[in-house]
């Protein structure tokens, strides 16, 4: 499925994001910030939400890049376009895993 939707609008990637409170995802979409004002109106909170690339057909650990726009939050000590704390990462990481088979 993700290799569908990769096809169809960035060729080897999709772009996701990763609600790491409620351990949800929407895949899918233009831009991170589509998916994540879905996310949003479905009744996650914005501090809970991360932007990640997937790229279904890369078979290490670089499967799952952390770069959006979303991701930019000065207030939460996150101050560029990946996600800055390892620990935090980590759970994205924990999410999406258990999501993606």
């Amino acid at each position: 499925m993700l290799k569908t939707l990769a096809s169809e609008r960035f060729v080897d990637m999709v772009k996701a994001v990763v609600d790491i409170e409620r351990e949800i995802m929407a895949i899918g979409g233009e831009l991170h910030a589509d998916a994540e004002q879905m996310l949003l109106e479905q009744g996650s909170k914005r501090e809970n939400l991360w932007g990640v690339n997937l790229y279904p057909d890369t078979e290490t650990a670089d499967w799952l890049e952390f770069d959006s726009m979303i991701n930019l939050r000065p207030s939460q000590g996150n101050r560029s376009r990946g996600v800055d704390d390892p620990d935090l990462r980590e759970r994205i990481r924990t999410v999406v895993s258990s999501l993606v088979a």
